[in-house]
């Protein structure tokens, strides 16, 4: 063995002998956890200190009581061996991601496009336990709330990381009894005359973007439900409570199987919200949350 590759091992073991004998409190109690002698332990003491030229340790009959130096030692080896230790399991996580990935997203979104994914990745990283919270309430990731969060629209300044996973439109939607009873609007003006079921956020009042003769315009609208979700808008309006503006993912299912038809859509601004999962980045990012978000890029797309 390289002479240099051996003083770094011998060091390295050195550190953790060292580290072992305080936290035993004796050489005794470091022997019988490191299956050497105690007098192999004193040895081993002794090479430290005549290496390093000081006294690390003051022994009696009793007990055992640290120098200066040998305190600053101990801080040096419990710090060298916590990062010897971390960078292990960065590398060992390179082959086999593990441990608890806590992910925040949003209600409507994580329930249907999220959570039927969680299969899947747990079946490709069997030793990731996915702890998921689906909220609109927004967690603040970098304080350490969560791991991965889905975030919809522009994002705020910040020292996170953002992945984009995709993007939805908006649609305008309404069940064919709630059409046959009260009319099928064919120019947006005609929804004044209609229940427009609306977000309960964001905004003092309601207004819809739309379209026209290459001019886009708001259009104020009013109803008498409100809700913080699109799910819960789409519901309803399949429901045949009213019409609903929300994104095109949580009514998709409802559009497909024909419970709510888009209108207006020649209208449509096109306007869209993109998607991002923000996470805190850098070199030091745990593969479970690389492997996570990588997996969602892929699977939403």
């Amino acid at each position: 063995m390289d002479a240099k590759l051996a003083g770094g091992a011998d060091r390295a073991r050195s550190l953790g002998l060292f580290a072992t004998i305080i936290e035993s409190g004796s050489f005794s109690a470091a022997g019988r956890l490191l299956d050497i002698s105690p007098s192999a332990v004193s040895r081993a003491v002794d090479r430290i200190e005549a290496r390093l030229g000081v006294r690390l340790l003051l022994r009696s009959t009793r007990a055992l009581s640290l120098t200066a130096e040998g305190h600053a030692y101990l801080q040096a080896a419990r710090r060298i061996l916590a990062d010897l230790d971390d960078a292990e399991q960065q590398i060992a996580d390179q082959g086999a991601p593990r441990g608890r990935l806590r992910v925040s997203a949003a209600l409507a979104h994580g329930r249907l496009c999220v959570v039927p994914l969680l299969g899947a990745f747990t079946a490709l990283y069997p030793h990731i336990l996915v702890d998921i919270a689906l909220t609109d309430t927004l967690v603040d990731v970098a304080a350490g709330q969560a791991d991965v969060a889905i975030r919809f629209g522009p994002l705020a300044d910040s020292m996170l990381t953002a992945r984009k996973l995709g993007e939805t439109g908006r649609v305008i939607v309404a069940s064919p009894d709630y059409l046959a009873r009260h009319g099928t609007p064919h120019v947006p003006e005609d929804l004044h005359q209609h229940n427009c079921l609306n977000f309960n956020f964001r905004r003092t009042e309601a207004v819809w973007p739309f379209l026209q003769e290459g001019q886009t315009f708001a259009l104020s609208v009013s109803g008498n439900i409100e809700a913080n979700n699109g799910e819960t808008l789409g519901q309803l309006a399949a429901n045949g409570v009213g019409i609903a503006r929300v994104g095109a993912f949580s009514v998709a299912d409802e559009i497909t199987h024909g419970r709510l038809v888009p209108i207006l859509q020649q209208y449509n601004p096109g306007d869209v919200e993109m998607i991002h999962a923000v996470f805190v980045g850098g070199t030091t990012t745990p593969a479970r949350i690389r492997a996570f978000v990588d997996f969602l890029a892929e699977s939403l797309r």
